[in-house]
């Protein structure tokens, strides 16, 4: 249910301690008066509210938190969502922000970990909230858009209002910030923990990146440096990357764009309009921007560098880009939403040139690259598992010790899962991933979740997910599926059986039916024989 207080004469809604009469909205609400249609126009208006004609006020405990409340956001990109981030942040309120474009099924699960004291949300997202409404019970929900909390930006008055009350709670650098969902290595998203001072020192480490001193003003471009940068993102603010660049942004005063729609077309017009100077991309962005012939149509020289992250980009694209835009440089990243964003980036006039791999270690981490069978630490040049340790690696999975104790060890590194190795001058390569999940664009999916998608069909008897290369973003889901006796369920079926169910990230793109899934011994899906057997097999492309 949703509430406010509105003062009965100018319509106008008050703060909390301020008296008027109740509205209230919400899927209880009456359809209106049979037969009395002029009755029901006066107590229900045209956006739902009933106007219960009682004399209210909420007291300020009405928004009373403590450190470590849970807040749930469900957002588009929007201005009042830094503000609302910050303002959380500085009162030790744990953010927990998911993506839109996410399913209800996975929203849900979220808040059922996360246990919120509150939820913000927009009109046009709500109704992700709908499936789970029975796990929102007693839990307030905020429409960020609404103009009950848009005023709280513009009449605000701290000498008259506590809108706010947080009593005198002490918040500690070793206190959860944020919680981010992460897909692991199989199975649902897990809840990756970051602490205040996980989010400090990754955002002044990326702001000396791409802030050098003065005497580094030409580190990147011969292009002079403009005295305010201007960031463009597209960059979900409910990820680590999206998250990392916003505080960035804010901390070095820089403007800061937000684009909520990712087509090509609306970014070239805003790098066009706004004079943007940085852009955080995936590789997906830097093929686009490379095969698109509509570039030259827009001014884009303003633009500087951008920082690409999120999924491997080939040596061959990121050269092509340099032909093409030859006064910007890629920035190319490694990291992990459990390392709290980038822990590896090419920087300084020579990093940049080395587009075969993701730059030398951040200054504050340290690395080993161990061997996955033996575990014993390797030389450079050898390629093995990438440990990480440092004070951006996360706490910990929320509600998950078993696959917190599996990530990290008792020393504190964090075992990445990736497949890796380190040169001769310390620069990092990433050949590919132990773990099992499949880099869509910036997205990670995880093929556990998938499988089991398609074994709830009665036509599919067996099944098993696999990366399938991609030019434009990155790896597509491709499944090998063995169909049940006597059925004809076709490519398109399947693939539509699981757009109905999953967000659109997760959907499978590619379907080739097989007789048996190869396994081992112990049962367990032998993946590199079905990326052999598609990699050579020319296998019609499914949309």
């Amino acid at each position: 249910m949703e509430a406010k207080i509105v003062d009965p004469i100018t319509g106008e809604a008050l703060f909390p301690g301020q008296k008027g009469e109740l509205w209230l909205r919400g899927p209880t609400i009456m359809k209106g008066y049979l037969g009395d249609d002029k009755a029901t126009a006066e107590t229900i208006d045209s956006d739902g509210w009933l106007k219960t004609g009682d004399l209210c006020n909420f007291d300020s405990q009405s928004f009373l938190f403590i450190v470590g409340d849970v807040a749930f956001i469900l957002s588009p990109h929007s201005l009042q969502i830094p503000i609302l981030y910050f303002s959380l942040l500085s009162i030790g309120v744990i953010i927990s922000p998911t993506n839109p474009d996410d399913s209800s099924s996975d929203i849900t699960r979220q808040i059922n970990i996360n246990k919120p004291v509150i939820v913000f949300t927009t009109s046009q997202s709500s109704h992700k909230l709908i499936n789970g409404a029975s796990n929102l019970i007693n839990r307030r929900t905020v429409l960020i858009d609404s103009p009950e909390f848009l005023s709280l930006l513009t009449r605000y008055d701290e000498n008259k209002y506590d809108v706010i009350n947080h009593g005198n709670d002490v918040v500690n650098q070793s206190d959860v910030a944020v919680i981010i969902y992460s897909s692991g290595t199989t199975g649902p998203n897990k809840g990756v923990q970051l602490t205040h001072r996980n989010l400090i020192v990754v955002t002044i480490a990326t702001a000396r990146v791409y802030h050098p001193t003065d005497h580094d003003h030409d580190l990147y471009s011969s292009q002079p440096r403009p005295t305010r940068l201007v960031s463009l993102t597209t960059r979900s603010l409910a990820g680590v990357f999206g998250l990392t660049v916003m505080m960035r942004a804010v901390l070095q005063e820089e403007t800061l764009v937000l684009l909520e729609t990712p087509e090509l077309q609306e970014i070239l017009e805003a790098v066009d309009k706004y004079k943007a100077n940085y852009m955080p991309v995936s590789p997906s962005d830097v093929v686009a921007l490379l095969k698109s012939d509509s570039t030259s149509k827009y001014d884009l020289s303003s633009l500087i560098f951008l920082w690409c992250g999120g999924a491997p980009l080939s040596k061959e694209v990121a050269e092509k880009f340099r032909d093409k835009f030859p006064n910007v440089q890629i920035l190319i990243g490694y990291g992990l939403t459990e390392t709290g964003g980038t822990t590896a980036i090419t920087k300084g006039p020579v990093e940049v040139t080395r587009l075969d791999s993701v730059g030398r270690l951040s200054e504050f981490m340290e690395a080993k690259i161990l061997d996955p069978i033996t575990g014993e630490a390797l030389f450079p040049g050898q390629k093995g598992e990438l440990w990480l340790r440092g004070p951006t690696i996360m706490k910990g999975y929320l509600g998950d010790d078993k696959a917190t104790a599996e990530t990290l060890d008792s020393e504190g590194w964090l075992k990445t899962g990736d497949l890796c190795y380190f040169d001769s001058q310390g620069f990092l390569f990433i050949v590919g991933r132990l773990k099992e999940l499949i880099k869509y664009k910036a997205f990670q999916v995880p093929p556990a979740e998938l499988e089991h998608l398609l074994l709830s069909n009665p036509e599919i008897v067996d099944a098993a997910v696999i990366p399938y290369p991609d030019e434009d973003v990155g790896q597509i889901p491709m499944a090998f599926v063995v169909r049940k006796l006597g059925s004809n369920i076709t490519e398109a079926q399947v693939m539509e059986f699981t757009a109905k169910q999953v967000s659109p990230y997760k959907q499978v793109r590619r379907v080739s039916f097989i007789n048996s899934i190869p396994k081992s011994h112990s049962g367990k899906i032998l993946r590199r024989e079905l990326v052999d057997r598609a990699l050579s097999a020319n296998f019609s492309t499914s949309s």
